[in-house]
């Protein structure tokens, strides 16, 4: 008998272990989301996650995996998981805050470090296949739209203006026109999952189209005349760089901050056209047309040294930061919406692709600015390097160059094709 009440005792004993052991589990937890709802907190959570990220792309071990899946794909999707599990908040009044500041001052450092005079120096078939990869981007857009609107959320052409965006120069072109359009967070979802699967898959066949580019060069009859004199061109573009001093950060972040600061003051007295009660103009768009123009004009100044500091690279962090905060409002669940979106996608590339193949054997054009071309309106600057560096080792300078001249066409073009997938959507 007392032997029963031992072991019912233990067993009791062992239950009530089993009970305190879940509820301080369930006790931490919500330690941690109620240390969460801290702005400062929440943005601590957010820069370490971004951190991790990045410190784990360096490891050779899973060189393999951020080739395939580069670290801005995770810098949104591990938020959006974190939000899906419940430790961090959906709405928090620091992602507003995050994205009102965060990409203006991004955009504006990106801008000021760009070599103007350098992308126009890469000759008229380097830019004829970036704007022409643009405009089967645009073109793209629109078929793709109107053949599977049917089949889109009504809401879809929001999403689809923010990835003409992201496939028009990059990341940050992808936050503007998302910020233009009034596109939800859950919209992002099934948008970046096209992003991923359809642009770095079409990365990937550039990639493997490498090895064709002798045989595609005699079939459009291209010389590669042109690529010998960039490669001479570039090779020490690299060796300006120098360690960032603190006057240098000094300078960075008070220019980045200044320049959001007066376009946030100057953009509400700007006039906003409405055309059939849609706002063309936005106060969120005039300022980020601000600190985009105002970039561009001191580019041709002396502070266009900054980048030897890497200024851009501050202006990076800033949008992958942005970009953590955009993923933590996101819906797990709006990714089933996706197979309708890829449909979408993967029509958009394949018009964007016969584009640059027609111009490619019209202009006689070398497989190399084909491909560098399209991973710069594609890609950006962040892949567009990768690219041209297979094709031409030499030569991934141009693809940087090239990635870069999208992100300023991207401003531009991609409001324009947001405007038209509003008109085609029936809101005008």
């Amino acid at each position: 008998m007392n032997g029963r009440r031992l072991r019912l005792c233990g067993r009791s004993g062992i239950f009530s272990a089993s009970r305190l052991a879940l509820l301080s589990v369930a006790c931490s937890r919500c330690s941690l989301l109620a240390s969460l709802a801290d702005p400062f907190s929440l943005l601590a959570f957010l820069a370490a996650l971004l951190a991790g990220v990045f410190w784990l792309s360096t490891l050779d071990a899973l060189e393999s995996v951020f080739e395939v899946l580069p670290p801005v794909i995770w810098a949104y999707f591990l938020p959006m998981f974190a939000t899906t599990a419940g430790l961090t908040p959906a709405e928090h009044p620091l992602y507003d805050g995050m994205t009102t500041y965060l990409l203006p001052f991004a955009l504006f450092l990106l801008m000021l470090t760009v070599d103007l005079p350098a992308i126009l120096r890469l000759g008229p078939m380097a830019l004829g296949m970036l704007v022409v990869g643009t405009v089967g981007i645009v073109l793209g857009a629109a078929a793709s739209y109107a053949l599977f609107q049917a089949l889109l959320p009504a809401d879809a052409w929001q999403g689809l203006a923010a990835l003409s965006g992201s496939w028009i120069g990059g990341t940050a072109n992808l936050v503007f026109i998302q910020q233009h359009v009034g596109a939800s967070a859950d919209m992002l979802g099934p948008i970046i999952v096209v992003d991923t699967v359809v642009g770095y898959g079409w990365m990937g066949v550039l990639i493997a189209l490498s090895a064709l580019q002798g045989r595609f060069d005699r079939w459009a009859g291209a010389s590669t005349d042109t690529t010998k004199r960039l490669s001479a061109q570039l090779d020490a573009l690299e060796s300006e760089r120098r360690p960032i001093t603190l006057r240098d950060a000094a300078v960075i972040a008070g220019l980045g901050l200044a320049a959001t600061a007066g376009a946030m003051a100057l953009a509400p007295a700007l006039p906003r056209p409405v055309v059939y009660g849609a706002e063309m103009l936005s106060v969120s768009t005039w300022g980020i047309l601000l600190v985009v123009s105002g970039g561009l004009a001191l580019s041709f100044t002396p502070l266009r040294g900054l980048e030897r500091a890497g200024a851009s690279r501050l202006g990076y962090f800033a949008l992958y930061l942005l970009l953590t905060a955009i993923g933590a409002q996101a819906d797990l669940g709006a990714v089933l919406d996706a197979p309708a979106f890829l449909l979408a996608g993967a029509l958009w590339i394949a018009i964007h692709v016969a584009l640059l193949l027609g111009a490619a054997w019209l202009f006689q054009a070398p497989l190399f600015f084909v491909a560098t071309g399209s991973m710069a309106n594609v890609g950006g600057a962040a892949s567009a390097p990768i690219v041209a560096g297979v094709y031409h080792p030499s030569l991934a300078p141009v693809g940087l160059l090239m990635g870069v001249g999208g992100y300023i066409l991207g401003v531009y073009a991609a409001l324009g094709c947001a405007e038209m997938l509003r008109y085609l959507s029936g809101v005008l």
